[in-house]
């Protein structure tokens, strides 16, 4: 048999036999490397074609696991498969002490030896195939699913009023008090983190129908009913909050409270929209550990107040924004205590005002566009990077009038008090009320709720 002929199979050959033959070049189309070393052996001259067949039958490898004998098409499918299932084999294959046939020694002794930098190549791409490999994995694991729009295909029902902004958002509302038309005041309550609409400060019937208070709540971007801001800032919600008093035809002013992440959000309103605003009282406020001004002592002792895995958190929103989602979802170290709702966060008062309450039977909804769109970037929002402080702040009712009051419970374990107590300081036109025995939920408490509201709307009395 000449080098380089086309060998013939033989008519009586079986369709098992033609596949596990796959080394011939025949066989192979157009293949784009050398054939495996025994492949030489039915090259050599002065053996017969039985002779080719039965060595090549002898040292076939085994059939891969995706062959099926069939039609013509199939056999050289299969021809195709064995071929790179040999050469993988070959390629894998122990070294220089692995026995081998004599046929096959002499072939390869014929052959210059293989070089070193080959199998070099090999292991460099290998370790780039890896590497690219695990940070397409890496990456997977860092985004965030997209958000279940209310109203959207597949995504959660629409139940409750919304109006629609300007860049085509929706927010949802909820009215209570006495009718807007019939309204001596008009006042937006903000609600919290990991909160919506539900939860807006329960001031009693009494008080409401006494002091003539229409009451407006609604769902923050990306919380419960209302669609998410694509691009959230400090500054961005109080321009939503601005438009949707226009939208409801609240009238030039209005008064405006604002409960714990949101507190902090109260001071963006009073910088962006002051001249919408009667007065303002800020709740339990979430403080940023790096507004500028803060001295480094009070910030240091309010930091190490809080648990270990919120002072993780925090510094994750802050330095590491885009890994907010990741640090808050995996299950290698603790994520924020007030996302898992530790026990450990209430003092005895919070408990108390906890059991009071009972279950929120629409906690569900609150996250249900997920948990990015809402908590997450609440994180990011409030602990992020402002190129302002609240200390910067000018006394917006300069003229008298309106107010801002400041709340804070001394037996917070969410928001340390120190930093209302440095801010009420440095601001001499902030009017601070310390609750000694009051812990974080204290707004919550009906009696509180009206002490708050009374204040606002009519003074220290």
């Amino acid at each position: 048999m000449e080098e380089g002929r086309e060998f013939q199979l033989p008519e009586t050959m079986t369709d098992d036999e033609i596949a596990r033959l796959g080394i011939l070049v025949s066989e192979v189309p157009h293949a784009p490397l050398p054939l495996p070393r025994y492949a030489c052996e039915i090259m050599l001259i002065g053996i017969t074609d039985d002779e080719v067949l039965e060595r090549a039958l002898r040292n076939s490898a085994p059939h891969p696991p995706f062959y099926q004998p069939g039609s013509a098409a199939s056999r050289r499918e299969g021809a195709t498969a064995v071929y790179w299932w040999n050469l993988l084999a070959l390629l894998l294959a122990p070294g220089p002490g692995h026995r081998r046939s004599r046929s096959m020694a002499e072939s390869a002794g014929k052959r210059p030896p293989a070089s070193a930098p080959a199998s070099s190549g090999m292991a460099t791409k290998l370790s780039i195939v890896l590497f690219v490999t695990l940070s397409v994995l890496l990456y997977q694991q860092l985004q965030p699913p997209p958000p279940k729009i209310c109203g959207s295909l597949n995504g959660p029902p629409v139940t409750a009023p919304r109006t629609k902004l300007k860049d085509g958002r929706h927010l949802a509302y909820l009215e209570s008090g006495v009718q807007k038309m019939k309204a001596k005041y008009k006042v937006i309550f903000v609600h919290g983190f990991y909160s919506c609409r539900y939860d807006a400060l329960p001031i009693s019937p009494e008080v409401a129908q006494e002091l003539g208070i229409y009451l407006l709540s609604f769902d923050r971007p990306g919380y419960a009913e209302s669609d998410p801001d694509p691009a959230p800032s400090e500054k961005s919600i109080a321009l939503d909050i601005e438009e949707l008093a226009d939208n409801l035809k609240l009238g030039p002013k209005f008064h405006l409270i604002g409960f714990s992440m949101v507190g902090e959000i109260m001071w963006s309103c009073l910088k962006y929209i002051p001249n919408r605003l009667s007065g303002v009282a800020i709740l339990g406020p979430v403080g940023n550990y790096w507004w500028s001004s803060l001295p480094s002592n009070v910030c240091r002792d309010a930091w190490y107040q809080q648990l270990p895995q919120d002072q993780w958190a925090v510094w994750v929103a802050h330095h590491l924004p885009w890994l907010t989602y990741w640090w808050n979802t995996q299950k290698l170290f603790p994520p924020s205590s007030v996302i898992a709702r530790s026990p450990l966060l209430l003092s005895e008062e919070d408990a108390m005002v906890r059991k009071k309450l009972g279950l929120r039977t629409y906690t569900p909804t609150i996250r249900q566009q997920g948990d990015y769109n809402s908590l997450h970037r609440d994180m990011m929002v409030g602990f992020g990077k402002w190129d302002w402080s609240p200390l910067d702040l000018e006394d917006p009712f300069a003229g008298g009038e309106g107010k801002v009051h400041l709340w804070h419970g001394a037996e917070d374990r969410i928001v340390p008090v120190g930093l209302s107590r440095y801010i009420s300081e440095r601001l001499p036109w902030v009017v601070y009320h310390e609750l000694p025995k009051s812990g974080h939920l204290f707004p919550l408490d009906s009696e509180k709720a009206d002490a708050i509201v009374k204040s606002l709307l009519l003074g220290d009395q």
